[in-house]
């Protein structure tokens, strides 16, 4: 199983001036240590200042040579299809192969709130913006043009599906996309069993759980969901690496840990246990 780090990087009031420095840091800091990637969240609209994930992985990719560089998830309905669709196919010429691009729906109505989209809406948006998006990758007619493809970014690139528990979405990401990507904050264990089952029987290849908290010190209070999320590498470290091991036994092939600087010697040295 592979481990990757998810950035966490907080706006505290020494950043300013800064924040290069500390995403460029972490970068070259995940990748020393041997991880397999580095991946970044997205939200913008919930009472808590947010950096955009396709900026930050502009910035990671001028810095790194060898690491994936990911989004668990970028929301697709607050944004315009094509116009993201550009910005992804900038983002891929910079990275090439290394772009892991987790795509999904949103789950928090606030995000959709500020740019005036509708909540309710948000499936149904996803799968019309996901096929908008593929035309526009392979240089296809759309409605009021075409998007040229920049060279070597032909097609676009391999996107992963983000979704919680539903079979129909696991199913899609399985015969549709090239990964499935769960989440540690939210599903139970149990879920998560049932949803490997389903991708898995549905003949999909890659398995990531996101978004897991890693906390040997009993301080996850400031992390999501304020540290009480459904899969969380805490408890000490024999309990973390158990809970590692349950993750690699469930057949995920990648796990993505939420760690902050100080947890990342932590999480290199559950991950070389395991």
């Amino acid at each position: 199983m592979r481990v990757h780090v998810v950035n966490v990087l907080r706006p505290t009031p020494d950043i300013k001036g800064q924040t290069l420095d500390r995403i460029a840091s972490l970068a070259r800091q995940v990748e020393a240590k041997g991880f397999t990637g580095l991946w970044l969240t997205d939200s913008f609209g919930r009472g808590r200042a947010t950096l955009d994930p396709i900026v930050l992985m502009s910035a990671i990719a001028g810095v790194t040579q060898k690491i994936e560089i990911g989004t668990c998830v970028l929301q697709v309905p607050v944004r315009h299809p094509v116009e993201l669709a550009h910005r992804i196919q900038s983002l891929h010429a910079l990275t090439g192969g290394r772009l892991m691009l987790g795509l999904g729906s949103g789950s928090t109505q606030a995000d959709f709130d500020l740019v005036g989209e509708d909540y309710t809406q948000r499936f149904k948006t996803l799968m019309s913006s996901l096929e908008i998006m593929r035309r526009a990758w392979r240089g296809e007619k759309l409605a009021g043009g075409t998007l040229t493809p920049w060279p070597g970014t032909e097609g676009g690139p391999a996107i992963m599906l983000g979704a919680w528990r539903n079979k129909r979405w696991i199913v899609y990401a399985a015969e549709q996309c090239a990964g499935w990507i769960a989440s540690g904050l939210y599903p139970k264990p149990e879920e998560l069993e049932a949803g490997i089952k389903f991708y898995r029987n549905a003949g999909g290849k890659r398995a990531v759980l996101s978004n897991v908290i890693i906390d040997l010190h009993g301080n996850a209070e400031d992390m999501p969901l304020g540290g009480k999320a459904s899969v969380m590498l805490t408890g000490g470290e024999a309990a973390a690496r158990k809970t590692l091991q349950w993750i690699r036994d469930v057949g995920f092939d990648d796990v993505l840990c939420m760690a902050r600087p100080e947890s990342i010697d932590d999480l290199a040295r559950l991950r070389d246990a395991l």
